[in-house]
């Protein structure tokens, strides 16, 4: 019989069908994933990921809750296109402390993957505020609530427990200091350096233009602005690209 005659018999035998189809799926799906059984992490480290700061991560939860990932991707694809405009393609460690992760499928407005130091706190306060003013052809909404409302978290330390107990690397000693890194963070005239110790790269300043108290622009405008920046991606990716080579 002939291996066309055979493949006729095995297309025409429904029942001979499902097990070759089931046979195909097991084996692939074993070398698939039981090597990740004996690994660690999926994901390669790179210098400069830490974790976000107190007043970051608050900015973070801002942007889910006012539901900004539903226009705005961080992900930027390896894609020349997506290369030219938003920079360096995403790396994976680059959202490993993110829960959940922004990756996206949609995007209305642009990739937030880089943008941070990309634009001044003025420009993103303006664009928060009345988007049509920096970007006239925006349908974006107004967010100017956020300079007017005071950041109110019960228990900072708290919201780093609960990630610490997900996996995020947060010691001691950054969870019993959350409420005052969080406020020192927004403070242009205190001692950030204990806090720039804890998170490298940490940018210290009042972002919202009012100095006198911490809002929630404070929060929204640190996180985006800290986007991007902790990692250099072209040494990250060269590192990252090596590590697969001796994989495999």
């Amino acid at each position: 019989m002939s291996m066309t005659e055979r493949h006729k018999k095995l297309e025409k035998n429904i029942t001979l069908l499902s097990v070759g189809v089931f046979l195909t799926v097991a084996i692939g799906g074993i070398v698939e994933i039981a090597p990740l059984f004996w690994i660690d992490n999926t994901i390669e480290k790179v210098e400069g990921m830490r974790p976000y700061t107190p007043l970051e991560q608050a900015g973070r939860d801002i942007y889910v809750r006012e539901g900004c990932y539903l226009c705005h991707s961080q992900m930027v694809r390896p894609f020349r296109d997506e290369v030219e405009r938003y920079g360096h393609y995403s790396l994976a460690a680059e959202s490993m402390y993110d829960h959940p992760f922004q990756w996206g499928s949609k995007r209305t407005g642009p990739d937030l993957a880089r943008v941070g130091n990309r634009y001044s706190d003025e420009w993103h306060v303006r664009h928060l505020k009345e988007p049509t003013s920096v970007v006239p052809t925006s349908i974006m909404p107004s967010y100017s609530f956020l300079a007017d409302t005071d950041l109110k978290l019960k228990d900072p330390s708290a919201n780093l427990t609960a990630l610490k107990r997900v996996g995020v690397p947060y010691t001691d000693e950054m969870v019993e200091k959350a409420a005052d890194d969080l406020k020192l963070q927004a403070d242009p005239f205190g001692n950030a350096a204990d806090l720039q110790t804890r998170y490298p790269k940490a940018q210290v300043r009042d972002f919202d233009g009012d100095p006198k108290r911490v809002t929630e622009m404070d929060a929204l405008v640190a996180y985006l602005q800290m986007l991007g920046t902790l990692v250099d991606v072209n040494s990250a990716a060269a590192q990252e690209e090596l590590a697969q080579e001796k994989g495999r």
